[in-house]
């Protein structure tokens, strides 16, 4: 499994990628930069990549999922509900391609900021 390392700010995570299309294409593409929106508990930034919409794309999400947004070109990091959840559970606003977990304690998420400047980066263990 490819791991990814996500800094934002002075938050340093890991995740692992699963073996999809997406997932390849954002690796083979790092590292990335962006500035973090947030809206509710989903951290979002435009990347600088083009991704079709999945056969597999959905709305429904467990925390701490990964996923790109191809109506925005948007790397998604989900940790909670949004404000189109109907639950506790993160609900993206439209389909997304999930393409990995994060890994360990989510709660550091809690304090990015919009603005926030984000870096994604293969993690050489």
């Amino acid at each position: 499994m490819k791991r990814i390392k996500i800094k934002i700010e002075s938050v340093l995570l890991t995740a692992g990628l699963n073996d999809s299309p997406t997932a390849k294409a954002i690796y083979d593409s790092l590292p990335i930069n962006g500035q973090a929106h947030v809206w509710g508990k989903e951290i979002y930034f435009m990347a600088p990549l083009h991704i079709e919409l999945a056969d597999d794309a959905r709305r429904e999400l467990e925390e701490g999922e990964l996923a790109f947004w191809p109506v925005g070109d948007a790397f998604c990091i989900f940790f909670g509900a949004t404000p189109v959840s109907t639950g506790t559970k993160p609900m993206a606003y439209s389909p997304v391609n999930v393409f990995g977990q994060m890994e360990g304690d989510l709660s550091p998420l809690l304090d990015v900021r919009d603005g926030d400047s984000i870096e994604i980066s293969v993690f050489n263990e």
